[in-house]
């Protein structure tokens, strides 16, 4: 059968609205995510027989009208739509919906993402134009709905769905994670032949990069982390080190202009060994001389697997820190020490690895001493490269109920952006307001990229490797209209 997988249009007047980001937004630094779990889900269908379209409305910088003008063409026969959402977008893509209900009023229409598989009833009850929610990590979901509507069977029995039955919302039983990833086709397989990598743009990578997963679900309990809450749970589930270094291979040989590949694993060094066997093959089949790679990485990594890293091809790591103060960091379940953050930038600059160090304010306990001990830290461990941002708490995470419970969150969805779909701050707490916290955030981050000692690191490195200082250029290019604001 034919499904249409599409990542709807939002706000394109403005920029490329970045969906799958983990806080989606149109990004101040320009950033656009691949749409990664739709095009596996998209993947998955296709290899289990089904015919498949695809549009990344966003990617093209696509308003309503050009995106269903685009869907229209060829063949108008789907019976099933399944479209992706985010908390800011969610109403503006039940909209949307609607559009293409009216248009194929005898298709199926799934939606999909964190935000409705945290509130799947609330979000059907938006509009009767939405037949479904799949909840959760939804390959398999898709897949299985789409085997009943070909068989013409009962899809009411489908695994993962949230359904309308009548005036009343009923929850088949749930669709078991994916155990065996390597099932999945390579992710830079369907880039080839349905999407266009210059569209997209990671600031800490250099450009052109492709975005791939190794592994879902996270041992660690961050409570504010809305991957593992709503989709893919704490599991950590991993594609083998073959399996693994065979996409950097297609990479290699089917994409000349890409330079870097970037692992969005919430935390790609999960498993020592698993790590150290694919830096292992991707030194032993020469790749590391022609690819790049990033990835995130908790602060538990320790010089040994660095060093393997390094001589591998990693050139950059993202630590998400968050904060200077043990006891926040405590209140949010991080699981780190402050103590281990000076460690970890030591033997990072020891491997020669750089580092994009994540940092966050508003979190339970935050005050303006604290944020202040943040600045400190960040300063005092001198990254490449860092980033400041208030806490938004999504939908399904502790950090949404605890704010909710308190009355600290704006619940209105599309307040999670503001008007031109840059980020906006919906937390304020008694003592420190959004705006303090956007201040603070502004003030940081002008006193961290605006030092003569960090301007000049950033020249060295950019002449040292000029493709680094193109992405500087490109990424500096967006962030300069909020650093001298």
């Amino acid at each position: 059968m034919k499904i249409y997988f599409i990542n709807p249009p939002f706000k394109a007047e403005f920029g490329k609205f970045s969906r799958e980001s983990r806080s989606p937004a149109i990004t101040k630094s320009g950033a656009l995510y691949y749409p990664l779990w739709l095009i596996y889900a998209a993947l998955y269908s296709e290899k289990n027989g089904h015919d498949i379209r695809f549009l990344d409305a966003p990617a093209k910088q696509l308003n309503e009208e050009q995106a269903l003008e685009i869907i229209q063409k060829g063949d108008n026969t789907y019976s099933l739509f399944v479209l992706d959402t985010s908390t800011p977008s969610i109403k503006s893509d039940v909209r949307f919906a609607e559009k293409i209900k009216s248009i194929y009023p005898k298709s199926l229409i799934v939606l999909v993402g964190t935000h409705p598989s945290a509130c799947a009833e609330e979000t059907l009850g938006y509009s009767s134009a939405v037949d479904a929610i799949a909840i959760g990590e939804y390959d398999c979901i898709i897949k299985e709905l789409a085997d009943a509507i070909d068989k013409e069977g009962d899809f009411h029995n489908v695994r993962g769905l949230c359904l309308r039955v009548g005036d009343r919302y009923v929850r088949t039983p749930a669709m078991p994670p994916m155990k065996n990833l390597d099932d999945l086709p390579y992710a830079a397989q369907f880039i080839k032949k349905k999407l266009d990598v210059n569209d997209y743009f990671f600031a800490a990578a250099t450009y052109p990069s492709i975005q791939i997963f190794t592994g879902r679900g996270c041992p660690f309990r961050c409570n504010f982390c809305v991957y593992p809450q709503t989709m893919h749970g704490h599991a950590f589930r991993a594609r083998s080190a073959e399996n693994v270094v065979g996409e950097f291979e297609y990479i290699a040989n089917n994409f000349p202009d890409v330079k870097e590949v970037v692992i969005e694993d919430d935390t790609f060094t999960a498993n020592k060994k698993r790590v150290l066997e694919i830096c292992h093959l991707l030194v032993v089949k020469g790749l590391n001389k022609r690819l790049k790679w990033l990835c995130n990485a908790r602060v538990d990594l320790d010089l040994e697997m660095m060093k393997a890293m390094k001589k591998a091809g990693c050139r950059l790591i993202i630590p998400g820190i968050e904060s200077g103060s043990q006891q926040i960091l405590n209140n949010i379940k991080k699981g780190t020490k402050v103590e281990q953050f000076y460690t970890y930038v030591s033997n990072a600059k020891k491997a020669g690895l750089l580092i994009h160090a994540c940092y966050m304010v508003g979190n339970n306990g935050e005050t303006k001493e604290t944020m202040n001990e943040t600045l400190n830290l960040a300063l005092e461990l001198n990254t490449d490269t860092a980033q400041f941002f208030p806490l938004i708490p999504y939908p399904g995470t502790e950090a949404y109920e605890w704010a909710k419970e308190n009355g600290y969150i704006e619940t209105d969805y599309e307040k999670y952006c503001l008007a031109d779909g840059t980020h906006n701050t919906v937390l304020s707490m008694p003592g420190l307001s959004s705006e303090e916290m956007v201040a603070f955030c502004n003030m940081a981050r002008k006193k961290y990229y605006l030092r003569m000692s960090y301007i000049f690191h950033r020249l060295k490195v950019g002449l040292c490797n000029p493709s680094d200082l193109k992405r500087s250029f490109k990424a500096f290019g967006r962030l300069k209209t909020y650093l001298f604001k």
